[in-house]
């Protein structure tokens, strides 16, 4: 009998998803998320290694004490398991999952219904992620299907999936408190760690056909400003020590990205005390410079108002509200920012402009000459965002900039926001950049097309001008625009 078998046999006793060994931790068995110790002391990789290799197939014992992701399947005389682990930068991990009744685990996954605990659910999963893709969708009497370079299609040959393999695939990966929201309101959200590989922001919803989901992949490495093509007007509102900047944007246009890009930016760059308040936590920040304290809605905290008031009496130097969804929540932000602290946050909307307005359209008329005053002071920039597919495969973002100076100031005072976009024209010398002018750019370095383009512009008609001013033809004419 291999060492490992006594610790295999625990997963089929007591119906646990999977056996997780990690370098420097104890062993742990894994249920519905819930981890129980099951060694009293951490293990080493060397421990590890030594159970890898007893059991690996000949062409897999090569690669154990290697750099990189390895997996087989292991016949245990209590069950077939798959056997999963990674190794990188001297820590290693490995997981014991039970088989689902696959021949071969590195070929295409068995039917959801087949599944034994987060096994089936993880394959697609790592099928999504070898495609590349940001989102994979999973509704009942659809196939699973995948986004990608902002495209929908199916991940596969996969048959459609039914109201009860969805319930199998999503209640093991979903904390309990979020399983009870689900079954209260029919919707929830939550994140997923495919443990050394990625994460997943999750959200579960009921339709008219039955279960839902959908689950956007989170890069385990936050990308760099640099590879985001952020610059250096919209770096330097990172080195602010007080006031109020947004990331705007439709969903799915790459905010939360931008923002943790910025936000890893200050970690490596100043000493502060950074407070998230995120629904649920996306990225995770590595060591650096920075305290950063992260805190997810319902599970942290009872919602975002609560959390960016307590906030104040935690002593940050900087604050992220994840989203600022409401009345309340946006006015507690701005006088965050108001009383000395640096202030990132989101709001669904297309442009700087409109975002301005739709934070002062958000209060009762009688408050809203006061909140534009608050604005005109706090505001330090806007950064307005869109997604392109890009001509090679994959997506690139266009960054609008708006940054609040005097003139700026005044309009929004003035109740004179439909001026800002001119504004914007006229500074371009210090860093202001208009969505077209951002979408003009990507166009010059061949990285998008002009139809790509025109379709991401929100003011269609200058954008067709500035494309004939600039010798660019389209393919075909676009429909009528009603800009």
């Amino acid at each position: 009998m291999a060492k490992i078998d006594k610790f295999l046999q625990k997963i089929f006793q007591t119906g646990s998803d999977r056996l997780i060994m990690t370098s420097g931790k104890r062993a742990v068995l894994s249920t519905g998320g819930k981890e129980q110790p099951v060694t009293t002391q951490p293990v080493n990789v060397a421990q590890i290694q030594d159970l890898l290799l007893e059991i690996a197939p000949h062409d897999k014992k090569e690669v154990v004490g290697q750099p990189g992701q390895y997996r087989f399947r292991y016949d245990s005389p209590s069950g077939a398991v798959n056997v999963q682990w990674a190794r990188n930068n001297g820590s290693l991990q490995v997981q014991f999952l039970p088989d689902c009744g696959r021949e071969n685990p590195e070929k295409t996954p068995t039917p959801p219904a087949a599944a034994a605990g987060t096994a089936a659910i993880d394959a697609l999963f790592r099928r999504m992620i070898d495609m590349n893709c940001s989102d994979l969708h999973l509704s009942s009497g659809n196939p699973p299907l995948v986004r990608k370079d902002g495209v929908m299609a199916p991940i596969g040959t996969d048959a459609p999936i039914t109201t009860e393999e969805a319930r199998k695939l999503f209640r093991p990966i979903t904390p309990d408190r979020n399983w009870k929201e689900f079954q209260e309101t029919h919707d929830t959200d939550f994140a997923y760690e495919l443990t050394g590989i990625a994460r997943f922001r999750c959200n579960l919803f009921q339709d008219r056909t039955g279960m839902g989901g959908v689950f956007r992949q989170i890069p385990t490495r936050i990308p760099t400003a640099e590879e985001l093509g952020l610059n250096s007007h919209i770096l330097d509102l990172c080195n602010l020590s007080k006031g109020l900047v947004l990331v705007t944007g439709p969903t799915g246009s790459g905010k939360s990205t931008t923002l943790a890009a910025m936000i890893s930016y200050i970690h490596q760059s100043r000493a502060e005390h950074i407070i998230t308040i995120e629904d649920p936590i996306e990225f995770v920040y590595p060591k650096g410079k920075c305290l950063i304290n992260q805190r997810q809605v319902g599970l942290h905290t009872e919602g975002f108002k609560r959390a960016l008031r307590a906030a104040l009496r935690e002593d940050p130097d900087i604050v992220l509200v994840g989203e600022m969804r409401d009345l309340e929540t946006v006015k507690i932000a701005l006088e965050t920012a108001e009383t000395g602290h640096l202030v990132f946050g989101t709001l669904h909307t297309n442009t700087a402009a409109s975002t301005i307005d739709r934070i002062i359209d958000q209060f009762p008329a009688d408050e809203q000459c006061q909140v534009r005053t608050m604005l005109s002071e706090s505001l330090k920039g806007v950064i307005a965002q869109t997604l392109c597919r890009k001509i090679e495969g994959g997506r690139v973002a266009a960054h609008e900039l708006l940054i609040v100076n005097s003139a700026v100031a005044n309009l929004i005072r003035e109740a004179k926001t439909f001026q800002i976009p001119s504004i914007m024209q006229t500074g371009r010398g210090i860093g202001m950049m208009t969505m077209n002018d951002a979408l003009l750019n990507l166009l010059k370095k061949k990285l998008i097309t002009p139809e790509e383009a025109l379709g991401k512009s929100v003011s269609k008609t200058e954008f067709r001008m500035s494309l004939e001013r600039h010798g660019i033809k389209l393919n075909e004419t676009p429909a009528a625009d009603p800009s």
